[in-house]
């Protein structure tokens, strides 16, 4: 597979969840960009802005095994991950797998567990496997993550911790649609009770299992040179010595950071990557990573804000 198959493999995700995702393109964009780069995605923002649909929509496009669980406070980590169980019958114990084991998890409203049951997702994310009474059993290599959370609610809800968002590639904020995508909503979906599903829109899968191992491939290939690598590092770098931050990124972010601009680029129809490509990505791979500083806070600064003025202060190679 070449650049020009990736890019028209994009296309033809985009135009199926256009069936019936009304605008939300940057966001469908940082999923292309996710599934391409090997990386996790969580979605965050107010309610009815159809981030569950979103995923859902975006899962249905694609022909890998999809699984979804509903994130609530009483869930246990067995509830995800599965358990060993006394067979009777061969006088054995029988894993019996939890809904993690699938190649695309919806972790829907992710922060409304606590962090023991937010734990068992932690190795699954970062190496692809989970590990069950001291026996390591392997998930895909395609196993990707796509979770919501909701900014507003604080009863009910724990935050995740830092180890958890690390593993998320990006975090993007989903917010409310413009005066005119909000009347093609209203007519498009107006005509329902309750949520729709993906299937009523017509959405095909035009991507499997192999066709994703070969774009990532793919974007593997893209050529980085020395100064766009020197480019990344110097942001990474950046938000440790910011006063603004009490905690900036870690070595794995700049690492992350450079696939996604690599898959990127394989999107953008290039075979190498330019200091554009990190920048447009810089904000939603770092949102999540970084720590706003107390005195930062009394000031009444913003994370996106210091992340945005910190990438216009960094020099870009030319």
């Amino acid at each position: 597979m070449n650049v020009a198959d990736v890019r028209a493999m994009a296309a033809n995700i985009r135009a199926e969840m256009g069936r019936a995702v009304v605008g939300q393109t940057q966001t469908v964009d940082l999923l292309l960009t996710a599934l391409f780069a090997g990386g996790h995605v969580l979605l965050e923002g107010p309610p009815g802005t159809a981030k569950t649909f979103l995923a859902q929509c975006f899962a249905a496009t694609l022909n890998l095994d999809f699984g979804r669980i509903q994130f609530t406070p009483d869930l246990m980590p067995g509830d995800i991950l599965g358990a060993n169980l006394f067979n009777f019958q061969a006088s054995a114990f029988t894993l019996v797998k939890g809904p993690i084991f699938c190649e695309l998890l919806l972790a829907d409203e992710i922060n409304r567990t606590p962090p023991k049951t937010q734990a068992a997702l932690l190795e699954a994310m970062q190496e692809r496997r989970v590990t069950l009474d001291g026996e390591s059993h392997p998930l895909s290599d395609r196993f990707t993550v796509v979770a919501t959370q909701n900014p507003i609610e604080q009863q009910g809800t724990y935050p995740l911790p830092e180890a958890q968002l690390d593993r998320f590639l990006f975090k993007q904020l989903v917010g409310y649609p413009s005066s005119d995508e909000e009347r093609r909503i209203v007519a498009s979906h107006g005509d329902r009770g309750g949520h729709p599903a993906a299937s009523e829109f017509g959405i095909q899968a035009v991507a499997g299992l192999e066709q994703i191992t070969a774009a990532i491939e793919t974007v593997a290939g893209i050529r980085l040179t020395d100064e766009v690598t020197g480019y990344i590092v110097a942001l990474i770098r950046a938000t440790r010595e910011t006063s603004d931050f009490s905690f900036g990124a870690s070595p794995r972010a700049g690492a992350m950071l450079a696939t996604a601009a690599r898959a990127r680029a394989t999107l953008e129809g290039r075979e190498y990557v330019i200091p554009d490509d990190v920048k447009g990505l810089a904000l939603p791979a770092l949102r999540h990573r970084v720590i706003l500083s107390p005195a930062a806070e009394i000031d009444g600064r913003k994370v996106d804000e210091v992340i945005q003025a910190m990438i216009e202060r960094v020099e870009a190679p030319r």
